[in-house]
Parts: C-alpha cells; structure tokens; sequence
C-alpha cells in the first residue's frame, strides 16, 4: 500500500475506516489538562468499553435483588454463566464450543493442563519453550519438571533464534525434534511472542511435536483477540490465554482454556477434580462419585466468579458484532501504516524487530532501541505516548484496532521522532 507520511493522510484513514465507530464505545484516558492519550499497550491492559459497567452493575443488582437465588433467577442466571461466554469465546480463537472455557488465569490453566498434558517418563520428560518466553510460563515449567522429579535446568529445551537475528525459525525447531525429540515430552510456545511480536505457525508446530509422539499447548495471551489462531484446525493439544489484553475485560480478570476435541470425550486423561468439572446433571447430588465432563469444562474446578465473566462478556458482544476477520483487516492496514511512518524515521538509533509480514504478527510492533536505557520509554511518557518497555532495549507498541486510530500512530511517531 502506497501510505503517505502527513497528519492529512492519517486523518483521511480514519474516515475511511469502518470501524472508526469503536474508538467512541472505549473510555480513552486523559492527561490533566483533559487531553487524551496516545494509549499503544492494549497488549499489557486494554481499555475498558463503556458498556463494561452497566454489565457488572447487571449482576450487582441482581445480587442485591435476588442473594443465592440470583444463581436462578438473575437476567442471566449465575449457575450457567460461563456457558453465554463459550460460543464468542470460540469464534475469537477458531475453536469449537466443546473446546473452550472461561476460567482461573493463565498460568493456573497451564499448571492444570499440564497435570493432563505433561506425562514425562525417565527417558521422554523434556520441555521444550521458546528461548525468549514469557518468564511466567518458564517458571510453570521448570517448576512442572521439579515436581515430578526431574533437573529445571537440563530438562527445558531452548527454541532460540540464531546468533544476530531475533525471530525464531520453523527449521531450527524441526532440527531440535530431529535431535531430541525421543526425549521430549510437551512442547509449550508462545503463539505470538511477548518480545518480538511474532506470531508463529501453530499448524506446524503441533506437526513437528506430533511427528515425535509429543504433546503440543500454546500460550495465546499475545494472540487471542490479536491474531486469527485457528486453534481447532491447527491440531494442538492445548492453549490458554488470558482476557484483559487484547479482549479488554479488566485488569486480573478471567482466562481462556482450549483443549482440542479430540481429546474431549479422554476420562482417562490424569486431571484434578472439582465439583465444577462434575457432570453438571447429578452436580448437586452431593454423593455421587466424580463424573467428569467432556471437553474443556471438564478442566473446571470451582464456581466461577460472576463479576469478572460480566466484563468479560461485555467485551465478548463487541468482538461478536464486529468480528476477527474485520479487525484483522483494520489491524493489518494500522500496524502497517505504524511501521512506515517508523521506517521513515532518519535515524540508526531504532529498529523494528517484528516480522515485516502482516501474516507473521499482530499488531504489535517492537521497536530495539540501540544502545539504550529506560529514558527514551520515559520521555514518551511524559509526551502522553503510553507504550511498553522491556528489558533490555525494546518498545513494545500496540495500535489495537478496536480503539487506536491512525491519527493515533502519526501523533505517536512525530513525538518519537522528536526525542531522538
């Protein structure tokens, strides 16, 4: 696309883009003096929808009206609750709705997964992650390897990016299964990396891992709501993700767990119990043995919390009526625009690290600052650039397509362009 760098342009964009309407559905933060700000880290926290409080305030009142009873009686009975997010939920990730559910947070849901998901025996018990992880999922891992018995260190496998070049290769995975892979139990990968932005090829990642009689899960927290995942159709065993990114449902809030229908219908399949995981017919029997549930509900263990399924279900209608394949359109053409306007920046002191393909990234673009310390992140800040910095040299920056504008992005480049 032939983008032109004026503020003209950018405002020409915006009146084109059909989904400008979403921007005025979000509470935009303000500086003191009532300016908004220029607002990139929807991929830490996203910005709340307006219609977010009246969802809650639904179920306050409800509590209020109805105490225990609202689990029957309230607008949208409690008991079920989970169940109105499943089919959204779904559509977002590709995914069937026996494949899906809301619950615990992210790393909770790996730990649970991988009691069913990470089967080691004395010969096949490695994991391999991808070098540059989310250091969340490398402490879930090694503490995984710790519990059943073996070393954190000699049994993770790194998936690092070759010496000078900071995105991974499909090749070198294949290389380490090649080598090792009789002594690989699960794989576990970031479906879009924290770091770099890159979204990976989650068909064959879970070819490779399978080719080798491994386990495949996926960390989706960069992904859901971001990138159009396919999980169902990408045959991975297992993904979670969590929801206050992308999905804009609150700081903390409530996760997203896929298991792969397939493995739906496995009571085998070693898991802990809960009265929540129970068959849902005979739960309030309280004496009859543990039945589990099939598909990803049957990872449940407790009655979910209400409060946080109503944000969550707030932002889930918006995604419904708006849909991927449409904020993928915006997304791709955004970020795009983001990255022209950087490219055309006279200066050696920035690079952009994500891949230049649209379809090998969302919309996040990390920008490698040479040779820097934090001040650059925090000049930005005091300009009202609200933006991510991570250790040791990297702006993440994430134009989200359901409220970033790309005035939004020309703004944001010219003050960058003036501090360097």
């Amino acid at each position: 696309m032939n983008y032109q760098n004026t503020l003209a342009y950018a405002q020409q964009l915006d009146k084109e883009d059909k989904l400008s309407y979403l921007r005025d559905q979000f509470h935009i933060p303000k500086d003191k003096n009532g300016n908004n700000w220029l607002y990139f880290t929807g991929n830490s926290l996203g910005l709340q929808p307006k219609q977010t409080q009246k969802y809650i305030q639904q179920e306050l009142d409800d509590w209020a009206h109805y105490g225990v009873e609202g689990h029957f009686e309230a607008k949208n009975p409690w008991l079920p609750y989970h169940e109105f997010l499943t089919d959204k939920m779904a559509k977002i990730v590709g995914a069937k709705p026996i494949e899906v559910v809301v619950m615990n947070t992210l790393t909770t849901n790996l730990h649970l997964l991988m009691v069913s998901f990470y089967q080691p025996t004395k010969t096949k018990y490695k994991i391999v992650i991808e070098s540059d992880a989310f250091p969340s999922d490398r402490y879930a891992v090694q503490s995984q390897l710790k519990f059943h018995g073996f070393d954190a260190q000699e049994g993770l496998i790194e998936w690092k990016p070759r010496a000078g070049e900071e995105l991974l290769r499909m090749e070198d995975l294949e290389q380490i299964l090649d080598e090792q892979g009789d002594e690989i139990a699960l794989l576990l990968i970031g479906g879009v990396n924290y770091y770099t932005g890159q979204f990976l090829d989650l068909k064959r990642i879970a070819e490779i891992g399978h080719a080798k009689n491994c386990f495949v899960g996926i960390d989706l927290a960069h992904g859901a709501g971001n990138i159009n995942p396919e999980l169902h159709d990408s045959g991975v065993d297992f993904a979670c993700w969590c929801t206050y990114k992308y999905l804009n449902s609150g700081p903390g809030s409530l996760a997203g767990l896929f298991v792969h229908e397939k493995h739906a219908h496995n009571k085998d399949l070693p898991r802990f119990a809960g009265w929540w995981n129970h068959n849902k017919e005979t739960r309030f029997n309280m004496r009859q043995p543990f039945d589990v549930m099939p598909g990803a509900e049957g990872w449940q263990l407790s009655n979910p919390p209400i409060l946080s399924m109503a944000a969550i279900r707030a932002s889930l209608d918006m995604f419904d009526e708006v849909g991927m394949d449409a904020l993928r359109e915006k997304s791709e053409k955004l970020t795009g625009y983001f990255e022209y306007l950087i490219n055309q920046i006279d200066t050696d002191r920035i690079k952009v690290i994500t891949p230049s393909n649209p379809k090998e990234r969302g919309c996040q673009l990390s920008i490698q600052v040479i040779n820097a310390d934090k001040s650059l992140h925090h000049q930005l800040t005091e300009n009202n650039v609200i933006t991510d910095w991570r250790e040791p040299d990297v702006i993440r920056c994430a134009p989200v397509p359901m409220y970033n504008s790309f005035e939004d992005v020309f703004k944001m480049v010219e003050i960058l362009k003036g501090l360097l």
